[in-house]
């Protein structure tokens, strides 16, 4: 079992870690509660744009549904009036300097999350330097910046904070790294505008998020069918995301039989990764679908979801930006 397994089962399953989780989760928890007081008292400052910013983000290592929800936000914004942008660390890309995405970009650059969010056509730029690349954004005409996966970075000043609950994982043993999942302390979950609990039972004052996705889509030219036309079959379903079991649940839930093939978070693939030495169909995430247009087979397909949320939580989200622009969506600039 590789460390990360054997992490994921001490903070998800009760199993044994190993001894030296516990000091140093002390440690990081003293790390990240110096860094927040330095923030608090303005010895290290955050930059404010003159737009409103809203963080997507959550307080658990690993996926939790963070770019669906983003780019639901992006598209109910869009149909109120405003001109949303997606700001991202690019995480796992090798583009470390701030650029705007084109309208082809590379993952192996500027990450796999980035290049979801771009093919919706949303503008998204990427940096290390948050709100240098948020910058971009402004200067490219957009009047709403959204900061994805960015709760911990505090560096970007927001208006609104959205934290992002696995409603089946929740916060796994509710530690710190290592000994637990958890970026910061649970607390800091009760210090956001929204909670959104992807899936699940969500608790009080929690929205419940679904993710909805009935077709599949073919790699290779773009032909898209019912995913319920794969009802009965075996079929290979992969992902490199934080939870695979999610999607490989998802989709036996739709009468699929899955063989499953998890891989670590933001894996890059290579063809050997995904042959299997059959012809049965291979279904995986956008997000990783993304990564494997250069050596795309014909019985590779895609399944994309789509974040569904109470018309309520967007109605709610939409009057917060106004009362903290204080002018209408058209007017700002």
């Amino acid at each position: 079992m590789s460390l990360a397994d054997t992490l994921q089962a001490g903070w998800y399953e009760g199993k044994p870690l190993p001894w030296w989780c516990h000091p140093l989760s002390k440690l990081y928890g003293a790390v990240i509660a110096l860094r927040r007081t330095l923030y608090r008292h303005g010895w290290l400052r955050a930059v404010r744009l003159p737009c409103p910013v809203i963080v997507v983000g959550n307080l658990t290592a690993g996926g939790t549904g963070k770019t669906p929800l983003t780019l639901a936000l992006a598209e109910a914004l869009r149909d109120r009036g405003y001109r949303p942008g997606v700001v991202s660390r690019g995480y796992g890309g090798s583009h470390h300097d701030r650029m705007l995405l084109g309208e082809s970009p590379d993952p192996v650059e500027v990450g796999d999350e980035p290049c979801v969010i771009r093919a919706s056509g949303v503008p998204v730029a990427i940096g290390q330097d948050r709100p240098a690349a948020a910058q971009l954004l402004l200067d490219a005409g957009c009047n709403v910046v959204i900061a994805d996966d960015g709760l911990q970075h505090y560096r970007l000043a927001r208006d609104i904070e959205i934290c992002v609950i696995d409603g089946t994982r929740r916060f796994g043993n509710a530690r710190l790294l290592p000994s637990g999942p958890l970026r910061e302390p649970l607390s800091r979950a009760q210090q956001v505008d929204f909670r959104i609990c992807n899936g699940g039972h969500p608790q009080a004052d929690e929205v419940l998020m679904r993710l909805q996705g009935g077709s599949v889509r073919a790699l290779s030219d773009g032909r898209e069918q019912p995913i319920a036309s794969f009802a009965g079959q075996r079929v290979h379903a992969v992902a490199a995301i934080g939870n695979p079991q999610r999607f490989f649940a998802s989709l036996a839930a739709q009468g699929l039989e899955v063989i499953p093939h998890p891989f670590p978070d933001h894996h890059f693939f290579m063809q050997a990764d995904l042959t299997f030495g059959d012809d049965l169909p291979v279904l995986m995430t956008e997000k990783d679908a993304v990564k494997c247009w250069a050596f795309v087979q014909p019985h590779w397909w895609s399944v994309p979801v789509k974040a569904e949320l109470p018309a309520s939580f967007h109605e709610d989200l939409c009057a917060r930006i106004a009362a903290k622009a204080r002018v209408s969506p058209m007017a700002l600039s």
